[in-house]
């Protein structure tokens, strides 16, 4: 069970390459997404030809990572984008807020 209410995901094969470049897995992303807390916000600057949004949160491991990504499917599924480890001022920030 997931706290966002989505049905799953929607991988892109190019976006899956971007990832494994930041040593980031496919079921490390649908860990963030699962697990709690997560933070979230619209990522206006990189939305030009859809709504697009960033996520911070842990992986099962403990693994502390940054996601864009996208809906699809009425929003009933999260498309990744990027994703890569918080940089250090993201981390401070993530885990002042959680």
């Amino acid at each position: 069970m997931n706290i966002l209410g989505f049905a799953g995901f929607n991988w892109d094969e190019g976006n899956a390459r971007k990832n494994e470049k930041h040593g980031v897995s496919q079921g490390e992303i649908e860990q963030v997404f699962r697990n709690i807390p997560i933070l979230l916000a619209p990522d206006p600057a990189h939305s030009l030809a859809e709504d697009r949004f960033a996520a911070w949160g842990v992986t099962d491991e403990g693994r502390h990572l940054a996601v864009v990504f996208t809906f699809r499917d009425g929003q009933a599924l999260i498309r990744p984008i990027s994703a890569r480890p918080m940089n250090r001022k993201e981390r401070k920030l993530y885990e002042k807020a959680t």
